[in-house]
């Protein structure tokens, strides 16, 4: 059906103009062959669609905060332009860290979570007044040890993962709420209720409980059973406490996302009815609320796009060899059936190419066979100098940078389209911004120990 394998509207329309523009502009050159694009008009509506969703469903006056997951796009610009919509941080490193201050998220809009916190930076979490989630009794154990024996009042919101074990989705790998899970305190192994309860008893500091259920290939009502199991773990601390003690409730994020079509399916209005019906008490006002969507909000808004170097036919088949493979898409070179990506095609001067659709592979520049983007895709004949755009990749195509082949990093931009007068006529055209630069060869010589290269040769 054309260039795009599915879905229409004005994202692929601005799309369209996005790519036909980077090529003009040379954003994507024959010396610079792949840069990855970010729509920011679609980031905003993604942004104002999540508030609204978890605003139609809560009453008045709930605390929410939606902490975008700092993971799924680690790029400053992106987190300034998302606290900018409304939305805090949720990071798991000492780097996603500094990446949220650097863009300006104040540290009360900010959670910290990872299964392996050292010391040093829960200290410098509670220092700045960051919201920590520990993740085992352990962890647990050491926040005891760091935690003052008075003023717990001035504390930051301080809670436990908790591991409904509601079982997984789909895709393994990406199972947060399985039996065995590495994440949380297991909610159903023998006694771990009882310590739940008693730990939450025995700790007026400990106000927050968090759970995150879903990811990819997670169904919407696994989820919503995982959320249900801490709600009703809440309600049982604050019962057995005879008062508030756990005031708020981290949801996590994990809302997959439709990499078939245009479509924005499942959407956060759908996911926050769905938990609404499941945890009525949920949003009554009793509890704050924290959300951590990351790909949900930004998959949709954003494309790798790459020059075609060469065509060539091996057994019969076409095969594009272009610029964009496992360096930049690697879930979707070692899982394909996981990480499907739609691809749509552009002729030489960033035009949707039409024609006759012809089965072929679209290839990467690493040096191993396995490195295809697409495998037997029907799409228009692809030629040199063509371009390939691959869609929905917004959120972490930016950050799972693969570094085989000492590839660079390519360039990252915002896009928006603008009204430019011509004479006594306006038209639209495409402004771009600078996101992260593309990543120069000297930049790769030293961050391959360049400054060191005699080092070794000492050593006897």
């Amino acid at each position: 059906m054309g260039h795009v394998e599915s879905g229409s509207g004005s994202a692929a329309r601005r799309r369209d103009a996005a790519v036909r523009a980077a090529v003009r502009q040379g954003i994507v050159t024959a010396d610079r062959p792949v840069a990855g694009l970010l729509d920011v008009p679609g980031i905003r509506a993604a942004t104002a669609a999540l508030h609204r969703a978890f605003a139609q469903v809560s009453a008045p006056g709930t605390d929410v905060l939606h902490a975008f997951a700092v993971k799924a796009a680690p790029l400053v610009p992106v987190l300034r332009l998302l606290a900018e919509e409304g939305l805090g941080a949720e990071v798991a490193s000492p780097g996603e860290l500094a990446l949220a201050r650097a863009a300006g998220v104040p540290p009360a809009r900010t959670v910290l979570d990872s299964p392996a916190k050292t010391p040093t930076e829960l200290r410098e979490a509670l220092a700045l007044g960051v919201a920590v989630n520990a993740d085992s009794r352990e962890e647990l154990t050491r926040l005891d040890a760091l935690l003052p024996d008075s003023d717990t009042a001035s504390l930051p919101p301080l809670g436990l993962r908790v591991n409904p074990q509601v079982g997984g989705g789909s895709i393994g790998a990406l199972s947060t709420a399985t039996p065995t899970s590495k994440f949380g305190v297991p909610l159903r192994d023998e006694g771990a209720r009882e310590w739940l309860v008693r730990a939450y008893a025995e700790r007026p500091w400990l106000t927050r409980i968090h759970a995150h259920v879903g990811s990819q290939g997670c169904p919407l009502e696994l989820m919503a059973a995982g959320i249900r199991a801490v709600y009703e773990l809440a309600e049982e601390v604050n019962e057995h406490v005879g008062a508030r003690r756990v005031r708020s409730v981290d949801i996590g994020g994990g809302l997959p996302v439709n990499f078939a079509s245009d479509d924005i399916t499942p959407t956060h209005a759908t996911y926050a009815r769905l938990l609404a019906e499941a945890v009525p008490g949920l949003f009554d006002g009793r509890y704050g609320l924290v959300t951590e969507f990351g790909r949900s909000l930004l998959a949709k808004s954003g494309m790798v796009l790459a020059r075609v170097e060469y065509a060539k036919s091996a057994g019969g088949r076409r095969i594009a060899v272009t610029h964009a493979g496992a360096q930049v898409a690697v879930r979707t070179v070692f899982a394909p059936e996981a990480w499907p990506l739609r691809v749509a095609v552009y002729d030489a001067w960033g035009r949707p190419k039409e024609g006759a659709p012809e089965s072929q592979d679209v290839a990467g520049p690493c040096c191993f066979a396995g490195d295809l983007i697409a495998t037997g895709r029907s799409l228009p004949r692809l030629e040199a100098g063509d371009h390939v755009a691959l869609l929905d990749t917004g959120a972490y195509y930016f950050s799972n940078h693969f570094a085989y082949n000492t590839l660079p990093r390519p360039g990252v931009y915002g896009y928006a389209e603008h009204q430019r007068t011509k004479g006594a006529e306006t038209a639209p055209s495409v402004r771009f911004v600078p996101v992260r630069p593309p990543q120069s060869l000297d930049e790769l010589v030293a961050e391959s120990g360049g400054a060191h290269a005699v080092g070794l040769t000492a050593l006897r």
